[in-house]
This record gives structure tokens, sequence and C-alpha cells, in this order.
């Protein structure tokens, strides 16, 4: 993967863009220079109580560097909250150091790392799992990271992995082929995002003669043609200990780590000309990344920005009209960094945001997301607006400049600036609860800053910041004369060839899985570890249960200043009418558009005065709760989520709103090829009047009332079907009490309503379906079929199972075979997502187009051989290690924690569950795998889905 996100405001995943929802709020008309004057004495007042309320200490005050003889810097943090510990190497080399025609080098090698040793010929990502290391690898424009997370008596064979390839990596001609193959699939999942190809096009605008206008990934172009001797030259370059830092954080202790590090790597010599900076490219390659840098920059590249009068048009296949704007910036230690970060959260977060405010509530957008990006030897201040429905980019493009244009006249408020600090400081707190994150704060401020106190000096720097340094900042960089703008105006419709019954066609290719790695091979290229567990402290939540039914879980933790709220309720997207689909979402949405008591913007404001989040999100079987806050906040998460799940009054002005939002992300996501995938696989396997069939359609959309999101609310938000789970920094007996006052009157009236899953057949053979997508250049391909749910007794046996077929996507059988062996996917992954009422036994693959079929074959093979002949003894107890590994890891991370107490008690499992889970996968026997094998793999009753371009109307599954 490349790419890295930075810390300080997170992208909302699922993968995906997020959506930022905003309302109105009134500009102040007062000049700032008046509002300076006169409070002043409040300003150094407030920011010095921002720093006594969410900065007790520095993040780095227990961090120890140190260099050892051979150039190697080390970083060590210890934390005592769980026995696990993060090691990371960063190399500090990325796309910036590539040379002219060979874009993406830094990313192939990335690859390549994982492909062994001379010690060690075996791909590493098996031994990464037999260990249950979390591990992968990034590559950034500045640098390139390899991590893994594991319980702490696996660090030393970590730490002797990671020695073993910074010196021995072997890259082999056949390895490379195959490895090629894996990075175009990759690029050609990013060639499938209009926001990919339109950012590629105003980035090379912005740096036509500097390597940050390329792509950190590279082009098809480049990474067909890459030889070995150059990946070896790259890689004898700048992969050497003086050229690289190692980071480790957790628990342990650090004069003896520090010994094992030095006995490990302290006799890995220099290489000659390691770190050497390679001339800046050209500008031949056009290809753009998509991820948001790392906060951590150095130096302005000012000179080589060009004014362009017209902006970038691009006329392509899409669906939704996309703005871009990018202005040049300072690099990471310019000290205008901290004003420019304070800035973009006046600008852009939440909904009291000045071009939410004009741009989300007018009804000109759908969607708004912006960055500041500040690297090693420059910066970006990046804007990436999605059009309402049908609005023009150019009255968007004018709206923006010119409120851009109205705070540097006019100003901003003291208001904003404090509350742009506090979001952004609570922000890197919340993001560093977990080692992990910890590991790579360090990691990417030592690399790309050169200093790992670089957070500290920069949390120092924004609670100096004032009103009159936002309007200085934005008339020095966000003029119109430097910044690069880019239009994306699709051509077409992208949908073709869906239809509600589904061809049916047998394969017939036949491509041999060949033999899979052996279980014993991994293990005697296994560093030596004590392969006994260590105990977990078997600390367990607090139960409690209200006379209304609610159902409260509480796990005091104060190892951080933070709490991490995890709520459900039973009123997911099962519920939806058929002819109104969307309707439990609607009313998830909206829940925070404003109560009996308060408005829209009066909530928005008390969270983010705060830096406190708080979303609701409907899946198909409940809606989850998210929040989090300093431990100091509870108290007002709290009454918010009261206030919210018992008053919400849905305003019309909102819904509607909410609606051509809603209508606009629909047209969006029926543009990807894995949405679109996945809708129809689902819709193929349950039919209709099933829970799980119904999916938003514009007409569904466009039929709920507002009465309809009333009366659902009503129905289905009860406290007799809500839990909330709490793990942080709090009193258990006072949290207690809070949540008793707050939703002790929560009224509940009848019995809640129920849901009859009907029994669903399995395909009596293969059903393949290949939905078109014109313009794309990735092929998605969802497989599988109905399968177990959370209470079938072999679900962990299942589990066991599943991590040996496909849990992994470099070291499962169908990761080894379609992945790594034959290069046909740049990921591939199983899972039986087992729910309360059904499950889905689904495998998911992204493959050129050309490939599909083949890979699609090659994987039933593999379903079928495992089907008949079983795994081996060894297989099944390196996968049970993995799983408890893998578990025991998860815990120590707040919201994984938050999340799995809270669906145990949604399942209805005993508390015991939390520790008993790892009991429950030790116990699982290889006639039980082998059982589930045969009873839950069907590779001739499978439905198969293939979204993609054209092409595979002509090569279709057959």
């Amino acid at each position: 993967m490349y790419g890295f996100s930075r810390f300080y405001k997170y992208p909302v995943p699922l993968l995906l863009l997020s959506l930022w929802l905003v309302a109105v709020f009134l500009l102040s008309d007062q000049p700032v220079h008046s509002q300076h004057a006169a409070i002043s004495n409040k300003e150094k007042y407030q920011s010095t109580l921002l720093a006594k309320r969410i900065m007790p200490s520095t993040l780095t005050e227990n961090v120890r560097k140190t260099v050892l003889e051979n150039g190697l810097t080390i970083l060590t943090k210890e934390v005592h909250t769980a026995p696990v510990v993060t090691v990371q190497v960063w190399y500090k080399v990325g796309s910036r150091n590539e040379e002219p025609g060979v874009n993406g080098i830094a990313h192939q090698l990335e690859h390549m790392m994982f492909k062994g040793t001379l010690n060690r010929p075996i791909q590493f990502g098996r031994l990464f799992s037999a260990l249950g290391s979390d591990s992968n690898a990034f590559t950034s424009y500045d640098q390139t990271a390899y991590y893994g997370t594991v319980e702490r008596n696996k660090l030393k064979a970590l730490l002797m992995l990671e020695a073993d390839r910074m010196q021995n990596s072997q890259i082999e001609p056949e390895h490379l082929a195959s490895e090629k193959r894996v990075v175009i699939s990759e690029l050609q999942g990013y060639e499938n995002s209009p926001e990919y190809r339109l950012n590629r096009a105003v980035m090379q605008a912005v740096f036509p003669n500097h390597a940050y206008g390329l792509p950190v990934g590279g082009t098809k172009a480049d990474v067909e043609k890459f030889e070995v001797e150059q990946v070896q030259k790259y890689y004898r370059n700048f992969y050497s200990p003086d050229n690289a830092v190692l980071v480790i954080v957790g628990d342990f202790k650090t004069a003896n780590t520090l010994e094992i590090v030095k006995e490990v790597f302290g006799k890995l010599p220099r290489r000659q000309g390691a770190g050497v900076i390679s001339p800046s490219l050209n500008t031949q390659h056009s290809t753009l990344n998509t991820q948001h840098g790392l906060n951590a920059p150095l130096t302005a590249l000012s000179t080589q920005h060009s004014t362009l009068s017209t902006p970038i048009i691009l006329r392509e296949p899409g669906a939704g009209r996309l703005l871009q704007v990018v202005y040049p910036l300072p690099n990471v230690n310019q000290p205008d960094v901290p004003a420019l970060d304070v800035m973009d959260y006046i600008l852009t977060e939440g909904r009291n945001s000045r071009l939410y405010q004009v741009l989300v509530e007018s009804g000109l957008a759908s969607e708004l997301t912006a960055s500041v990006t500040s690297l090693r030897e420059s910066g970006w201040y990046e804007v990436l607006v999605t059009a309402g429905s049908k609005q023009d980019l150019k009255k968007i493009d004018s709206v923006l400049s010119s409120a851009i244009a109205n705070l540097a006249e006019k100003g901003v408020t003291l208001e904003e600036v404090e509350r742009a600090k506090t979001q952004l400081t609570a922000d890197v707190i919340l993001s560093n609860r977990d080692i992990t994150s910890q590991g790579m704060q360090l990691g990417n401020d030592e690399t790309t800053a050169g200093d790992y106190r670089y957070t500290d000096r920069y949390l120092a720097a924004v609670r100096l910041v004032k009103p009159t340094d936002i309007v200085a900042v934005i008339n020095k960089y966000l003029t119109k004369g430097a910044r690069k703008v880019g239009f994306f105006e699709p051509t077409q419709k992208r949908i073709t060839e869906i239809s509600d019954k589904p061809d049916s066609a047998q394969t017939t290719e036949n491509f041999s899985p060949g033999a899979p790695v052996l279980p014993s091979e991994v293990a005697k290229y296994l560093p030596p570890v004590d392969l006994a567990t260590d105990a977990i402290a078997q600390v367990l939540p607090q139960q409690f249960k209200f006379t209304n039914g609610l159902r409260l879980l509480l796990l005091p933790d104060h190892s951080t200043p933070t709490v991490t709220l995890s709520g459900y309720i039973q009123a997911g997207k099962e519920f939806d009418p058929d002819e109104k689909a969307g309707l439990a979402a609607f009313v998830a949405d909206n829940l925070l558009n404003g109560t009996k008591s308060k408005d829209v913007l009066t909530i928005a404001k008390a969270l983010a005065e705060r830096g406190a989040s708080l979303d609701f999100e409907a899946y198909r079987e409940g809606v989850r709760i998210e929040g989090d806050s300093l431990a100091l906040d509870l108290p007002i998460i709290l009454e918010i989520l009261a206030d919210v799940v018992k008053n919400s009054t849905f305003p019309a002005k909102e819904l509607e709103l909410y609606r051509q939002q809603t209508l606009t992300d629909l047209q969006l996501e029926l543009d990807e090829p894995s949405e679109v995938a996945r809708r129809i696989f689902v819709q193929s396997i349950y039919p209709k009047k099933h829970p799980l069939h119904t999916f938003p359609t514009e007409e569904s959309l466009q039929k709920i009332q507002r009465q309809d999101v009333i009366d659902f609310k009503a129905k289905h938000y009860r406290p007799d079907t809500t839990v909330l789970a709490l793990v942080g920094d709090f009193d258990l007996d006072k949290v207690r009490s809070l949540i008793q006052n707050d939703f002790g009157n929560w009224e509940v009236s009848g019995q809640a309503p129920t849901l009859k899953y009907p029994t669903v057949p399995m395909p009596e053979k293969i059903v393949s379906v290949n939905p078109v997508l014109s313009g794309k250049a990735q092929a998605v391909t969802y497989m599988g079929y109905t399968a177990i749910n959370r209470y079938d007794p072999r679900f962990h046996a299942a589990l066991v199972l599943n991590q040996i077929l496909g849990g992994d996507t470099l070291s499962s059988r169908l990761g080894a075979e379609v992945r790594d062996r034959q290069g046909l996917s740049y990921g591939i992954y199983s899972s039986f997502q087992a729910g309360k009422n059904t499950g889905t036994f689904l495998i998911e693959m992204q493959t050129s187009p050309e490939d599909s079929s083949k890979a699609i074959a090659s994987t039933r093979q593999m379903l079928q051989q495992i089907h008949q002949q079983g795994v081996t003894p060894l297989e099944v107890e390196t996968a049970k290690r993995t799983l408890i590994s893998n578990y025991n890891v998860s815990l120590a991370n707040p919201e994984e924690l938050t999340h799995r107490i809270l669906m145990n008690e949604v399942y209805g499992l005993d508390k015991v569950e939390l520790h008993s889970f790892t009991d429950k996968i030790q116990q699982v026997t290889l006639t039980q795998v082998n059982q589930a094998a045969r009873e839950l793999l069907h590779p001739d009753q499978i439905v198969v889905v293939t979204a993609g371009p054209s092409m595979l109307a002509e090569k279709s599954i057959r």
C-alpha cells in the first residue's frame, strides 16, 4: 500500500471519502484587528486553560533516542498498559527520491520486501502471521515504513525479521514479475476513482518539476518497465541502518531491549551512498496520490508553482461533478504550519465551519473534504468538493473563493480559533491512545520533520495561534494566483447490464493451485520465540440494567485521559420498508440535527468546543453509536446522546438537505465497482422480501417523508433495545449515576419490534453476474453464499478454517496462491460474516479485468481442495495461534476493546466471553475444522459477482 493519513484530522473510512455535515453559522462582520485588541487577556487565559486541560504532559516525555555506531536511530517508549509491543522500521526514502522513468519504484520495493531473504526464502507475511503480528507497510512521499504489533514475548522475533530484510532481501526476476502484476492491479484500483484522476492532474500542475507532483504508487507504464537491477540498486542505496529509524513502543524494559537491538541490528554495516537524494523528476508521468500526507514537512518549492489562468478540466466517465483546489504551502518546519492547520479546522471541520456553511448547507455541495499536507521539502492545502445535484462547478468555485476572501477581509473570531485549537489538540491526544499510533507519530516526526519531538513543539505552537495569524496565512498562501483548480465533469452514466435475474454459468477453466506452502516450512524460518503467550489481565466490564431496559457496560481504564463510547440500538436497515429503503439511515444520520431544546448548531458547537465526537450509523442489524472525548468531557457526550435519542425533532430543512446529499452519494456509490458488486451479490443471495435484500434507490429515497422518519424513530429507538459500553478514565459510580440521570426517564412502551428471517437455500449451481461499469480500470469480485450465524456451534471452528483459507492476504491459502504465486490480485480475503439472525460467507478480491476469470477459477479450485482434502494439523495450530495473538493485540486498542464488549452483550454472550474467546479458539480441533470445511465450503454452489470494465462482458465467467 502507499500513502499515510495524517493524525490530526483523520479521514473517515470506510474505507472511503467522508461526508462532513454542516449547518449555517453567520459570518462575523467585525474586523479581526479590533477584536484582538479587546480580548488579548482573555485569549491568553483561554490558551493557558486549554494547555492545562488537555495537555497534562508531553507525548514524548518518556521517549529515549539512541543512535548505534552504524547510524541506526532507535526511538523507544515504554507503555505498560497491555502486554503488547509495536516494532516499526522507517526508511528515510519515498517517492520524493525517485529517478526519472522509475516513478513508483519505492512502492514496488516495499512490495518486494515481503518476498523473502537469503536466510528466509519465504513470504514474510506468513512469518508475521505465524507470530500473530498485526503487520503491514506503506510508502509515502518522504518515507517507507514497515510495522508490526505483537504480544511482548514476540519482540525479539520481530526485530530479527526486520534486521534480516534490511540487509538480505532477495529480489528475484520471478518474484518481481508477479509482484509487478499485483502493483498494477493496485494502481488500477486507484484509477477507478475520479477523485484520484483529478488530483493527479492538479498535483502535476502544482509541482511540475518535483516528485511531489507524481503519484506515490507510480504509474502502470513505469511499473511495467522495472528491471530487477533497478530495484536491487534502489534497495542497496536506501535500505541501510544509517538511513533508518527503528521505533519500539509498548510493554518492555528499555535497557534490556536496547541490548537486544544492538545484538540484532548492530552488526549491520553502513552502506556507501545510503540516503543519497536523487534528482528531481520531470513531469512526463501523471498519476495522483489520493491519500493525504503526514503532518510533518520541511522546505518550500514556491518557485516551481506556475500560474494557470483556467482550471484543468477532465471530461471522463464518472458519476459526480468534482472541484479540486490546491494551494502550495511551506515545509513542515516552517513556523506558519500550526496556523495553517488551525485555519483548516476553521474552514472545514464540522457543521460550524465556514466553507461547510456556504457550500454544503446551501446545497451547492454534497460533500467537502480538506487537509493541510506538510512534507520535508514543501506542502499543500487541498480542498475537494463534490457538487450537489445539477450544481455548476464554476459557481461553487466562485463561492469558495469569496468565502476565503471574506474571511481574510473580516477576520475570524477568537471563539472560532479557540474551538479549532481545542479540536486539533484533542484529535492528537485521541489518536495516540494505542501503541501502534504512538509509534507512527514518533516515526513520522523523526523521518519527515527530523525530530521525534516535533508534535510536542507543534502543539505548543498551536496553543499560541491568534486570530490575526489566521488572516496572515490566508493572505500569504491562499491567493488566487498561487492556487491550481481542477474540474471533473462526468461524461456518461456508468452502470449497464445489471439484472435482477442473473445468468448462471459453469466455469470451465482449470488452473492448478499448486501445492500450498507447508506450515513446517514456515516454522523452520520463524525466529525463536516463547510460544507461551502472556497472561492478559482478566479485567471484565461491570454490567448494569436500568428499569427501562437500558443495558450498560463500564470498564475503567486510567492509562490515558480519554473515554471511548460504543453503543447499539436495534433500529437497523433490516427494518426498512421495501418501498422506502434508506429510512433507517435517514433517522440515524439526522439525530444530531436538532432536539426540542437545542438546534443543530448548538449541538455541533458543544461537541466541537471540546474536540469530542459523537456519530450514529445504521447497519443491517442495528444502529452503531460511536463517540470519544477527553475524560473531563464525558458528561457532555452523555448529555447530548441522551437528548438526541429521546428528543430529536428532525427539522424539515435538514431532512431535505440530507435527502439531496444522499441522492448524490447514491450516484457516486453506483460508480464504484466494489459497491455495485456488493449490492448485486447480496441481492443475488437473499430474495425479495428478505430483510437483507433491500437497498436504497433514488425512488425509495424520494418517497421518505418527515413523518416516516418521526414514526420510525418513535417505534424503534427504545431503551430496552439499547446497549452502551464505555472504556476509559472515569469513576464507575459517577458514570453510572450520570447515565441514570440522563437516560432514566427514557420511557418504553409495548414490545420491541421483531423480524423473522426466512431460511434461504444455497444456490443450486454457480451463479455469475457481470455488471459493467464503463471506464473503470480494475475489477472487483464478490463470491459466496449464505452461511452460519453467531450462535452456530461451528462458529469458532469456522474462524480457524477461514484464517487458513483467506484470513490474511499474504499468509492464507488464497493469498499464497492467487496473490503471491500467480500475482492475480492486489488483495484477496475471505470471511464468515456471522450476525444475530443470519450469516454470509464471502470472498472479495480486486483484479485486473483480464485476470478476473483466472483468479475466480483458482479460488474455486482452492475451495474444492480444502472442501475435499481438508487442512493439516500444523495449519490449524498456526491459525489458532494467529487468531489468539491478534485478539490479544486488539484488546490493547480502546476502540476495538469497547466494540468487543458491546457486541458480546448485543449477541447475548456472557461477559466472560471477552477473555474466554481465546480458550474457545484454543480448544478447536483438526477434526472440527475439517468438518466445517466439508459443511461450509461449497465451490459448486456459489454466487460470483464481478463488477468492472466492459471487457468483462467479453470475458465473463463461462
